[in-house]
């Protein structure tokens, strides 16, 4: 396993930080080229519902052809059932064809935004104290936009990479009705297209410290698989003035109660526990002190139980599942013969389906309970990727020269991105570091979606570099 970077920053809890990154200094050429191409992005609406990635995809083209890149390098695709969901690939052929390419991934749709629900407007990218604000100011346009620019800059320069890069913009991330999924098309249809040595996804943020700058930065070295049930009961019904004890809605409401009280084993994976040992380093409370017992004696309760306290800690330890939809009955007056509730869980890797079922199987209890996998839009899982120095040792490296004393921290995704589709073939997938966020906006789906303007442009300047040294081959 790689050693990575053990240097310490110090720092004050969340709780006490006041963020307030510095006005951003006038931009370079470079950054203001970069600046137009995500600004233009950004305010090109791309929900499922009204928004075109089509559009999206033919103006990254139309820059990408205007630096150099031709036909044979540039695959362009909508899906004839939703023209609106297109998609753009993009290919620098390496002068070493024993090497394997690296595939650049990021998605270009967005979350639905309701303008009236917002101080700004979603689909206009408003400079505002050291952030720009937008819907995808950062899931995913500024991923999106970073690495077209890349390409861009490369080929401007007359770089000629020795490994061959890829650049896959897809729609359909998201979801929403009609969605269709780029990322898997490829991967079923056209993995010639994509087929890499390994990817770089989004998924790896940092954290923000109190001067506006990263507390620390976090590469996604695997995530959990979303796997969701059905839990069904059924009875004879009869009417509402005779009620008896027998009711689907109660035998379904207390197998859902125990759902609730199920609690999986604690599991510390390689990536998990170097997280905790980072990340418990860098706090100066109670809380860090147990992440570091707990890494080093996964069997100290007192500290899972503190750090357990955490949702986002917990959901890191421990696979999850929840109950998030539920119906029943069939008239008012009637009692009801079928009661059904959604169960989704969030699976660790090294963790099983089978696994999951069964544990939920037991803490329920009742035959009478009918438990279903849901199969209908199943995602495939992802390649867990490994601590790999060729991978890792160039992003910890060029940590140290772009942000001196910050460390690089590995850490698993407790949600769901487009590498599970590139498990279709078999291409691991890295969160790539560079990007910091703000304790406020953990969770981009949410309102008045933000980006550190300093994230921004230094974590480009950073991948920038990252990717240039993949490209050359070199570790």
């Amino acid at each position: 396993m790689i050693k990575l970077s053990g240097r310490i920053v110090a720092a004050c809890t969340a709780a006490t930080l006041i963020i307030r990154p510095a006005a951003a200094a006038p931009l370079r050429t470079d950054q203001q080229s970069f600046f137009e191409l995500y600004k233009e992005l950004v305010e090109t609406n791309t929900t499922a519902s009204v928004g075109s990635c089509t559009r999206a995809a033919a103006q990254l083209e139309a820059r990408l052809r205007k630096a150099g890149f031709g036909d044979d390098e540039l695959f362009s695709y909508a899906p004839p059932e939703n023209p609106r969901h297109g998609n753009l690939v993009a290919t620098m052929a390496g002068s070493d064809k024993s090497m394997p390419a690296v595939l650049l991934l990021a998605h270009i749709d967005v979350v639905e935004a309701n303008r009236a629900d917002w101080e700004r407007d979603p689909f206009k990218l408003t400079e505002e104290g050291g952030f720009y604000f937008a819907r995808g100011s950062t899931d995913d346009k500024s991923q999106a936009a970073i690495f077209t620019d890349t390409l861009i800059r490369f080929k401007q320069s007359g770089l000629r990479p020795r490994r061959t890069l890829k650049l896959a913009l897809t729609c359909g991330e998201e979801g929403g009705t009609g969605s269709i999924n780029g990322a898997e098309w490829l991967a079923r249809n056209r993995p010639d297209l994509i087929a890499a040595g390994f990817a770089l996804n989004e998924g790896g943020p940092g954290r923000m410290a109190a001067d506006g700058g990263p507390l620390n930065l976090g590469v996604q070295v695997g995530e959990k698989a979303p796997r969701s049930f059905t839990l069904e009961t059924v009875n004879k019904g009869g009417h509402s003035s005779v009620p008896v004890r027998d009711n689907a809605i109660y035998q379904l409401a207390d197998a859902v109660l125990k759902v609730r009280e199920l609690k999986f084993p604690l599991r510390l994976t390689p990536v998990t526990k170097l997280y905790f040992q980072r990340m418990g380093a860098l706090r100066k409370d109670t809380m860090g002190a147990a992440m570091i017992k707990l890494a080093a004696d996964p069997t100290d309760s007192a500290a899972e139980a503190l750090v357990s306290s955490d949702r986002s800690f917990n959901s890191m330890l421990h696979t999850t599942c929840v109950a998030t939809e539920i119906s029943g009955g069939h008239a008012i007056n009637a009692l009801p013969q079928r009661a059904r509730a959604s169960i989704n869980c969030r699976i660790l890797p090294g963790e099983t389906i089978e696994d999951t079922q069964a544990e939920l199987v037991r803490a329920i209890a009742d035959p009478g309970v009918k438990l279903t996998l849901v199969k209908e839009g199943l995602r495939t899982l992802a390649i867990p990727p490994t601590l790999d120095p060729a991978v890792i040792g160039p992003m910890d490296r060029l940590a140290r020269k772009h942000f001196p004393g910050v460390p690089l921290i590995p850490m698993i995704s407790t949600g769901a991105t487009d590498s599970t589709w590139l498990g279709l073939v078999h291409i691991p997938t890295y969160g790539i570091p560079g990007l910091w966020t703000d304790p406020e906006t953990v969770g981009t789906h949410g309102l008045n979606e933000r980006v550190s303007i300093r994230a921004l442009y230094e974590g480009r300047d950073y991948m920038f570099d990252l990717i240039k040294t993949y490209a050359a081959g070199g570790k």
